[in-house]
């Protein structure tokens, strides 16, 4: 197998970042992306004590017509792009809206982000991999891919069309060396998600412990190193007989979905 070089984006915190780290102890050369260039530095800097090569970029999904020029520059830098890793987000956690009243701009950034970024990074490093007849990519998408979240209609939407993107992708590219999937994580403990909690606390009167008690069958949430553990698994060589797939990590919160 060639030498794995992966692009991650939202790595700067979160499952982008353990995502970042675990990929770089499996031997796999890890460049960046993330708004905030403080956050990439740390990154960076367990990325090359791990032994392999690390890059950083500031870059914003939003800004459609720089995800080429990112790309080009991790191919310049590093090499071709066989592992692609779209884990950069947007939810409505922190300001949760009832779809009636929900925010036209805030609906467009979400896709924007969620869905159109992936696409247009996923275009971008499909040619190489083709070539190479080997590539990986691995859409960070949500246990709301599948079932909706209350108040959150933008983020369960362009979850659910990420999830789309991986099945179609995965459908386009099965015999070209190439597998497509997503990790659909539960709930985890992430800034995110404690924004999302505080608004459920304040809803509900229900207390942060009890909701996080809640999360999974665990009895806890979810961390960011075990959604990164599956990533790290469908980057290897040896998840090549899984594509298109939409794959729990959920502690057991969604079954048979």
């Amino acid at each position: 197998m060639q030498k794995r070089i992966a692009l991650v984006t939202g790595a700067g915190r979160g499952i982008g970042r353990s995502i970042a780290i675990q990929l770089a102890k499996d031997g796999v050369d890890v460049a960046v992306t993330s708004r905030t260039e403080s956050e990439l530095d740390e990154v960076v800097s367990q990325i090359q004590a791990a032994g392999v090569r690390g890059l950083k970029l500031v870059g914003d999904m939003e800004n459609h017509e720089s995800l080429r020029g990112l790309v080009a520059a991790v191919s310049a830098e590093l090499g071709n792009i066989n592992v692609l890793v779209n884990n950069a987000g947007i939810g409505s956690s922190s300001a949760p809206q009832p779809f009636i009243d929900f925010d036209d701009e805030f609906w467009h950034k979400t896709m924007s982000i969620n869905v159109t970024a992936p696409y247009l990074l996923s275009k971008a490093v499909l040619p190489s991999m083709v070539e190479a007849n080997w590539g990986r990519i691995i859409n960070i998408a949500s246990i709301n891919s599948k079932v909706s979240a209350l108040h959150g209609a933008a983020y369960a939407v362009s979850k659910h069309a990420l999830g789309g993107l991986t099945k179609s992708v995965a459908l386009e590219h099965a015999q070209d060396g190439i597998t497509v999937n997503a990790v659909c994580p539960g709930v985890t403990a992430t800034k995110m998600n404690d924004d999302r909690i505080h608004y459920d606390v304040d809803r509900t009167g229900t207390s942060f412990k009890d909701i996080e008690t809640g999360a999974s069958l665990l009895g806890r949430r979810i961390l960011p190193d075990e959604i990164a553990d599956m990533a790290v698994y469908l980057a290897r060589d040896e998840a090549r007989a899984v594509t298109g797939q939409l794959i729990n990590v959920c502690g057991g919160r969604l079954m048979g979905v």
